[in-house]
């Protein structure tokens, strides 16, 4: 299989993204947005999680079965998620 060499400049870039979206999320937990913080903090860190999926765990090279089987397990959790949401409204 084919070595994708990344430039340590993206690496950086992604690592200075991360640092941003954590604090972003530190900010967000001081501001009272009543019911939807919890949903912001969950998008943030999804977003952190796809940012390192695709650049350090370079996902991003591979063949797309790979990408597809990430899609699938992300749904699964989001599935299961939501789920638990659902279920802590109805309480």
């Amino acid at each position: 299989e084919e070595q994708h060499h990344v430039p340590y400049k993206v690496y950086f870039i992604v690592w200075g993204a991360l640092l941003v979206l954590t604090a972003v999320t530190v900010g967000i937990s001081y501001v009272d947005m009543k019911n939807v913080t919890v949903l912001t903090a969950m998008l943030i860190a999804a977003t952190k999680a796809m940012l390192v999926l695709l650049y350090f765990m370079h996902i991003r090279f591979q063949r797309p079965l790979y990408s597809v089987m990430i899609l699938a397990a992300m749904m699964t959790y989001g599935i299961f998620v939501a789920l638990t949401f659902v279920d802590y409204l109805y309480r």
